[in-house]
Formats: structure tokens, sequence, C-alpha cells
């Protein structure tokens, strides 16, 4: 018997809202296929399997808000006899005041003065959620929040996030500024000979070099997990994109390290265009092994990232502007971008940090490479 439980989908997320199945009692579904819509705090996420079998039965009903790790249905994989239908477990007596409330709840309600044992829950045999305590926390009657209400739940959930990255991770910061001129020449060349709906943005090349010299350097590519770093065998690179409404996610682009250019271009757009379409699948909100941020577009010269835990490192990229250089005994003035590295001191120290911007930089000089 397969268990399909509700999956992690960030270190911000401590439950999920089923919005719909796409799939029913008897389907037959394979590896990847999509079989749920689940709402997060910063987006509506396509929920995959990664097993083979049949629909045994869908146990959470659509516009329920469960902790991660529920079991939202049971398969049987192949092979299998079908189990026996469960016979119902007897209710136990309970205090009529008391309702379950996951940690994370409890938790919330302490930080916002409110009584979780007064709340009527909505949750899983009347939990209380996260959700019931913000909402009484509001004074927000029990009904769909409105958009500015989710948009204070992301903020929430990015706080949340970034507040135990400083809390709990020991931040490096290092920065090189690494010359663009053969770059953006050889990206010139390249583009003249494609189509304007297939050019390759600058933002490519970059993930691209960063994903090659990761090879070099395990460990800054994985997770902090039971106080030890987990190296990832795959290059997957978190990508931190805006959205049209605020907020921002960074899901993944998988093996990055392995991607012809011209693919690696169309999955990032695609990923972009998804991401402000709130139309993410949980693959690729789950597993991103480091991230990237580039603020070029928006005129900054430097970023100082804050690491995305349980990942262990971040690259940040400035805007690409004329810098004063010195090369062959001569001074002038050539295209050049900052690169910024914010690294775990748990998992790696500055003197393979720098060596990684080293190594980043001397890629970005070969792009023909890339």
């Amino acid at each position: 018997m397969i268990e399909f439980k509700l999956p992690s989908l960030g270190a911000d997320m401590d439950e999920g809202k089923l919005l719909a199945w796409k799939v029913k009692a008897g389907d037959r579904v394979q590896r990847g296929d999509l079989i749920a819509v689940v709402e997060t705090p910063k987006a509506a996420v396509d929920v995959e399997i990664w097993q083979d079998g049949v629909v045994q039965e869908l146990l959470t009903q659509p516009g329920t808000t469960i902790p991660v790790g529920t079991v939202m249905a049971r398969l049987i994989g192949d092979g299998e006899a079908p189990a026996p239908a469960p016979a119902p477990a007897p209710v136990p007596a309970a205090a009529p005041a008391r309702h379950a409330i996951s940690p994370a709840a409890r938790k919330h309600a302490r930080e916002l003065g409110v009584d979780a044992e007064k709340l009527s829950g909505s949750g899983p045999h009347g939990s209380v959620t996260v959700e019931d305590v913000e909402k009484a926390a509001r004074g927000v009657p029990n009904k769909e929040a409105p958009p500015t209400d989710k948009l204070l739940a992301m903020r929430k959930a990015i706080a949340a996030a970034m507040s135990r990255s400083k809390r709990e991770i020991p931040h490096y910061y290092l920065s090189q500024a690494i010359p663009m001129q053969r770059a953006a020449d050889w990206l010139t060349a390249y583009n003249e000979k494609r189509p304007v709906g297939g050019r390759v943005l600058m933002g490519a090349l970059q993930l691209k070099a960063v994903a090659l010299a990761l090879k070099d350097f395990p460990d800054l590519n994985g997770f902090w997990k039971d106080n030890a770093h987990q190296p990832s065998q795959g290059i997957h690179v978190g990508v931190a994109i805006s959205l049209r409404q605020g907020g921002l996610v960074a899901p993944a682009i998988h093996d990055v390290a392995e991607l012809p250019l011209e693919e690696l271009m169309k999955a990032l757009a695609d990923l972009v265009r998804r991401a402000r379409a709130g139309s993410l699948r949980s693959s690729e909100m789950s597993d991103p092994t480091i991230t990237v941020t580039n603020l070029g577009d928006q005129g900054v010269d430097e970023v100082f990232p804050v690491i995305y835990p349980p990942q262990v490192a971040i690259v940040g990229f400035g805007r690409l502007a004329p810098r004063p250089w010195a090369e062959d005994g001569m001074i002038g003035a050539v295209p050049a971008v900052m690169a910024s590295l914010a690294g775990d001191h748990r998992a790696s120290d500055g003197h393979r940090g720098a060596r990684f911007l080293a190594a980043l930089a001397a890629l970005l000089q070969e792009p023909e490479k890339l």
C-alpha cells in the first residue's frame, strides 16, 4: 500500500490547502503524474506523485487545510492486492471545549495573542490550523481570503524562512567583480543567428556558469539536515522570481549543468511564466539545491542575499555596467558584473567560497564552452 502524503514545498511551509484532485479512485498513475493542486503561502502548486500505482481512496477533501506529512490518499502498488477498506476508527471522548492544534498554529497563536483553545478549527477532524489563527487575529470570518490577505500570508512565510536563516545559519559573504566583455560579445554573435523568440539572455549564461562551477564545489550544493551537510548529486538551481502581486518564489530548474544553453533559456522563460501565473510543480518547489538571485535589471550594483534553508549557499548578481578595469597594463572601462556568494559556515569556509567565485569568473571568460 502506498501512502501519498502532503510534501513539504519549502522551509516556509508547514501546511497546505488542497484545492483540487486531478485523479479519482480507480485511476492508474505513473511516476511524475500531477495528481493534486495544493495552495501554499506563496502559490498554488501542482503536486506530483513519484510511484506507480492505482488510486484506492482519496482521504482529503478539497478546501481542507492539512499539516505537511498528512496522508492525503492511498494507492495500490503494482503487484499488490487491494487492501480491504479500513473500519471506521472509534472517536475518543474529549472535552468539548478543546480541539487538536498543530504545533505551528499553537506557536503562531501565542505570537498573535490568540486563545487557540477557543477557536473552531477548519482542519481535519476540526483541528486548528495556522490559517484559523490568522483569521481569528484579523477578525476575518471563515471564507476565502482576499488577495491582500494572501499577500500578507506570503510576506509572513518569507519572514519566517529568512528569520530562521539568520537565526540558525552562520553566514559569510564574498563578492567579486567579473569582466563580461567576452561573454557579452559572444552572446551578441550567438543571438544574431537566432530568431527573436529564441534568443538567450545573459541571465541564462550566468545560471549555466554557476551550475558548472558547482561541480567542483559540492560543499556549496546541497542541504544542512540532521546537523550535517548532505551534498546533492544533482545541481538543481532555484531561481528567485518576483511576483507581480508582490512577494517572490524560488522554484528550481533541474540538472542545470547538463542542459544545453538553448534548453536552459526555454526552461527559464517557462518557469518565470508559470511562477507568475501560479502554476508551479511540487518538484520545482521542494528540492532546489542552491538559489541564484539576479537584481541587475533593477539597477543595483551588488546583492547580499540570505540563504534559503535548508540550502547552504546562495549566489547573487548585480547589474552589468561599465567599470574601470586594468588589463595588460592598460586602464579602461569594461562591462562587468558584481557576483556575490552567501555561504553557510557549517558546510564551507570563505576559502572555498572565494575559489568558487574565481571558478565562476573563469567560466564566464569562455562562454563558448557553457
